[in-house]
């Protein structure tokens, strides 16, 4: 039995799928900076993408990241995004969202973005670099986050 399961459980790993709508999921890290503070950031999100037509898709996406310092938690995320396919292993993309708050202090914030995911040869694997800004409102300062990710899309 595990000599049919295994291959097959690596051939779906690894195939590409002949339709762009994808489900993806990913581990990315950078930093969050705020009124002159800088600070780790890591986490990891799972998506779906669809296409709107052959050059452009729209996704959704759900995320867990956390501040690599005390005091803070995980924050939960739920991002709209769309975008352009800029060649057959590149998308283009902006994105919008909200995220739950990241300390007991702190409050949860509305967010917009844009990203570059670049596919890694013609397999499943790809790279990302996205930016944020966190709009947090009330007397609280904004935040800004550039991270860096490595996904993989079914």
């Amino acid at each position: 039995m595990r000599k049919f399961i295994l291959p097959l459980i690596a051939s779906l790993a690894f195939a590409t799928p002949a339709l762009a709508n994808d489900t993806r999921v990913e581990v990315r890290g950078g930093a969050i900076w705020s009124n002159g503070t800088t600070e780790a950031t890591y986490g990891a999100a799972a998506g779906y993408d669809f296409d709107l037509a052959p050059m452009t898709f729209a996704g959704v996406e759900v995320s867990a990241d956390k501040i690599d310092q005390s005091g803070t938690k995980v924050a939960y995320g739920a991002t709209g995004r769309f975008g352009i396919k800029a060649g057959p292993l590149t998308k283009l993309f902006v994105a919008g969202g909200y995220t739950t708050k990241p300390c007991d202090l702190c409050e949860g914030s509305w967010n917009a973005g844009a990203g570059l995911e670049q596919g890694i040869g013609m397999g499943p694997v790809y790279i990302k670099a996205e930016y944020r800004h966190y709009f947090t409102g009330s007397s609280v300062p904004d935040s800004n986050a550039v991270v860096g990710g490595v996904g993989v899309r079914f």
